[in-house]
């Protein structure tokens, strides 16, 4: 049936990447699709071309996969989808990026990808930052959602001008916003139990040590939350998508905020801290420290 012409244009087709067979869609195709979005997936591990730009697409959505962002000779694609990530930025063609892809919109985008001290597995909190209050995507977001961790490697410094949105005590860098319309989450969201247990018997060897059986019973207990908190995000973006001049004018991104309170890098050999109440005395903490004048003045 022919689209209303007093609806508007019709929504163009988001273009969403998959990296790696292993880190599908999952939930997310449900969620783009129930928000009205029409979606055109390219699989570029099968040997699917990307495409030469991103001009007919009303948004990109960036997947995860095992490879590393700058495993150019494992993924010979990925030089080709950072230069697509740094136009999506430049040209403000709204953009998700999850886990690897939020690896790769930073490195696109003069940030640096590094392995993680602390490998992070599992359901697990993040905690919001004070800039999310105004984004467009996270405003609405609870305090501390609900995520669903399974990566070696981070964001170990943000692009320049980017802004942070959420962060942990065990990684920084959870999730940000480069430029105005596009967004990485070092998380995922887009999981099911049956993906998650798949990544625990392909990483049986780096998780030797780690107590698994619990690990696949807290990330299938956090779906329903994860979807309740992250479904409307989704949901947002496609109205972004359909829509980009309702995110506002560009927000400057303000004083970098890196590293969290007790300078320098994480050291930690503790495990995540997933208790809200803990991570929300772990994010006051940090903003009362921000208030403090620096020493001898």
């Amino acid at each position: 049936m022919a689209a209303d012409a007093s609806e508007g244009p019709a929504l163009a087709p988001i273009l969403v990447i998959e990296n790696d067979l292993s880190a599908p869609i999952g939930l997310l195709e449900g969620w783009l699709r129930e928000a009205g979005a029409e979606l055109v997936m390219c699989s570029p591990a099968t040997g699917q071309p990307l495409p030469a730009e991103l001009a007919g697409h009303s948004a990109l959505v960036v997947l995860g996969g095992g490879m590393g962002a700058y495993d150019d000779e494992q993924a010979p694609w990925l030089p080709q989808l950072r230069a697509l990530l740094a136009e999506a930025v430049r040209t403000e063609l709204p953009t998700l990026g999850i886990c690897l892809g939020a690896q790769l919109l930073a490195a696109a985008t003069g940030g640096r990808v590094s392995a993680a001290e602390t490998p992070e597995y599992g359901a697990q909190l993040v905690a919001k930052r004070q800039a999310a209050a105004d984004d467009p995507l996270f405003r609405e977001l609870p305090i501390t959602p609900d995520v669903l961790q399974w990566h070696v490697d981070e964001v170990s410094d943000l692009p320049p001008g980017a802004v942070l949105l959420a962060a942990s005590p065990v990684c920084e860098v959870q999730a940000f916003r480069m430029g105005r319309l596009a967004w990485g989450l070092q998380f995922h969201i887009e999981t099911t139990p049956e993906i998650v247990a798949l990544w625990a018997r392909q990483d049986a060897e780096a998780l030797q040590g780690y107590d698994v059986p619990a690990i696949l019973e807290r990330s299938a207990r956090a779906q329903p939350d994860i979807i309740e908190a992250w479904q409307p995000v989704v949901a947002a973006f496609v109205a972004l998508a359909a829509d980009p001049t309702a995110a506002g004018p560009a927000v400057a991104a303000g004083p970098r905020l890196l590293p969290m309170a007790g300078a320098g890098p994480v050291t930690t050999t503790a495990g995540p801290i997933t208790d809200a109440a803990a991570i929300r005395a772990a994010l006051a903490a940090e903003m009362r420290a921000s208030r403090e004048p620096p020493p001898g003045h």
